[in-house]
């Protein structure tokens, strides 16, 4: 199994215009073959005065794929281009961690 955890940053402001954008292609990506689990997370509020916080412009997507060609496949679907373009002005920054069980 292979897990991935993106963090994204929008632009300030920007993030609720992004999940929207990802809540949108949630589905497409369901619908691939090889995914196990794919969503958004955001910080829970006032959790604990010890929690680390992403801040209001960050989301983590969390995704768990069958195999890394799966993973492979899913990066350059059609589906996940037209994303990319369509909130590629709303973001500041983007890291993805690619990660196999320990």
């Amino acid at each position: 199994m292979i897990h991935v955890l993106a963090v994204i940053t929008a632009q300030p402001g920007r993030r609720a215009a992004v999940l929207d954008a990802f809540h949108a292609n949630v589905p497409n990506v369901l619908a691939e073959d090889g995914c196990i689990n794919y969503g958004a997370a955001i910080d829970v509020p006032d959790y604990s005065a010890t929690q680390a916080l992403y801040g209001p412009d960050t989301f983590v997507v969390i995704e768990q794929w069958e195999t890394a060609d799966a993973l492979r496949a899913h990066s350059g679907s059609v589906h996940m281009a037209a994303y990319a373009a369509k909130v590629k002005d709303l973001l500041a920054d983007r890291r993805v961690y690619v990660l196999e069980p320990a």
